[in-house]
């Protein structure tokens, strides 16, 4: 048990180090974390780490999905599906049978093994692509799309999965019973997740207790990943349909103390529960390799070249054709939708990085078949997932950034417009209530004319703030406004301090005020 915990805080301080240096390298952080475990896997002496495939699927995977399901926009999912299911169940079947294809014939594994590879290692990771689509400004569809990608491809690849390795147990295969059988899991998924979500949503809206909310927040993710599993619908999908369903629901079930104390705390999961895997990806590197002592090293190099690039060639494959080609033959989606440039299909085609689901995937294959016999290539299927997931996320993580510079794409600024335009209306709105409130009813003069008088000042910072320059830091008031708020803030803080200090207020009365001032700093937004 110490052990165990010495190696927790051990993960802990190198997740907080590595999470610190990634804000000072232009370095993507899964990246720069899976180097770092890489590293430390190497270092004699240190306890060794094992990434327990089903600790990944039932702890890890349900709190991560969730949260990034909520804050996908459900108005772009939408007006993105066709794509997303392009990519997420097109782009993963086809990645499965060209690889299962693959591995049979040039690198000799059985052709059910070989789908059983194919399966693992077709999903690129959603961790991993909303950390790299946040640290690069590219238009907001391609970002949706690579998101909302990550979120679905999971399920599509682990029930493709669970078929490759029953056929390679039993030794037989039934397309069209493993075609229904996909077509139940998938609704049977959706339902347990919109009824999770509605029974969760009801139950929130009649508590008006944050400490209890977010506990019930933090349950929801698995209340609805074990019932679906539990059912044999797939628990990835039930998770993800939740969190879609919450993401839109959750202004009118949720109180703002509620979302102020709620943000925060699956931040700090979010981003402990990150660490923990890209890290653990890179410790496992001694536990891969010494599985496959005795075997060629040229020759396991070669294998591993093949499937990396492999891989990375199919997508590229898939994405330009199902990009194009329906538009080619379908004039009315070609009128309602456009085809994009080549350069914004460019970058869905080459953001395509592995992740902590492919490893877990393949550390959960049997040890043998249903006859006794051993499972065919398990330690090879280990090793060449190993390195497809270091390939990609190094090879695509690092690269992406210069090669969106080489391609000259850049943010269209439609969020920051759609969100300064949002603002404009709402203060206009309550502006317009402020007035009938003063015509209609007996209220004090003054209150009325120092709130008019606000709203009137958001309005002109708005005004002054309008988002004309794609690319600039995204600014609520003036430059000047800021500054000079910033200014009073600190001050008032210092004051506190000294009062606290002087021992004229204690220390309840000062984080009372303080969390005001906070509220306060943090309209100032990130550049402050």
């Amino acid at each position: 048990m110490l052990n165990t915990i010495e190696v927790v805080l051990g993960l802990l301080a190198a997740v907080a180090a590595l999470g610190l240096l990634s804000r000072k390298v232009p370095i993507p952080y899964p990246v720069l974390l899976v180097l770092g475990g890489l590293l430390l896997a190497v270092i004699p002496g240190l306890p060794r780490a094992r990434l327990n495939p089903e600790l990944v699927f039932l702890v890890f995977l349900p709190p991560l999905l969730y949260p990034a399901a909520i804050f996908m926009p459900w108005r772009d999912f939408r007006a993105n599906l066709r794509p997303i299911m392009l990519l997420a169940v097109g782009l993963v079947l086809f990645t499965t049978i060209a690889v299962g294809l693959l591995a049979h014939y040039f690198i000799g594994l059985p052709l059910a093994a070989g789908f059983v590879l194919g399966a693992i290692i077709s999903p690129p990771d959603a961790i991993a692509a909303a950390a790299i689509a946040e640290r690069l400004r590219v238009p907001r569809r391609i970002v949706t799309i690579l998101e909302g990608e990550s979120l679905v491809n999971d399920a599509t690849a682990l029930v493709a999965f669970r078929f490759a390795v029953a056929a390679v147990a039993t030794g037989t295969f039934s397309l069209g019973h493993a075609a229904l059988k996909f077509l139940l899991v998938c609704i049977g998924g959706l339902a347990v997740g919109l009824v999770v979500g509605w029974v969760s949503a009801w139950i929130q809206k009649r508590i008006d207790d944050p400490p209890i909310e977010i506990t019930i927040s933090l349950l929801t993710p698995f209340a609805s990943y074990l019932p679906a599993e539990q059912l044999g619908a797939s628990g990835v999908l039930a998770v993800v349909t939740t969190g879609l369903y919450h993401g839109w629901r959750l202004p009118e079930f949720t109180t703002s103390r509620t979302r102020l104390q709620a943000g925060p705390v699956w931040q700090m999961i979010e981003f402990l529960l990150n660490g923990f895997i890209f890290l653990l990806i890179g410790l496992e590197l001694p536990e891969v390799l010494g599985a496959l002592k005795g075997q060629s090293i040229p020759r396991l190099v070669w294998y591993a070249a093949i499937i990396s690039l492999a891989v990375i060639v199919i997508r590229i494959l898939w994405v330009f054709p199902a990009t194009y080609l329906p538009r080619l033959l379908f004039p009315r989606l070609r009128e309602r939708d456009p085809a994009p440039p080549w350069q914004h299909v460019a970058i869905i085609a080459w953001t395509g990085m592995r992740g902590v689901v492919s490893l877990a995937a393949a550390s959960a294959l049997p040890l043998t078949t249903k006859n006794g016999a051993p499972f065919p290539g398990r330690d090879l299927i280990l090793f060449l997932t190993f390195v497809v997931i270091l390939a990609t996320l190094v090879v695509q993580g690092l690269s992406s950034p210069a090669f969106i510079r080489w391609l000259g794409v850049e943010d269209d600024g439609e969020a920051e417009h759609e969100e300064w335009l949002a603002r404009v209306k709402a203060n206009e709105a309550a502006l317009a209530r402020l007035e009938e409130i003063g015509r209609s009813e007996k209220v004090d003069p003054a209150t009325l004319e120092r709130l008019r008088a606000e709203y009137e000042d958001r309005l002109r910072q708005l005004e002054a703030s309008r988002p004309e320059t794609v690319g600039l830091p995204r600014r609520l008031f003036s430059s000047d406004y800021e500054r000079l708020l910033s200014e009073a803030l600190k001050v008032e803080r210092g004051t506190l301090i000294a009062l606290r200090d002087e021992g004229v207020i204690n220390d309840e009365t000062l984080r009372r005020i303080q969390r005001d001032i906070d509220l306060a700093e943090a309209r100032l937004g990130p550049t402050k």
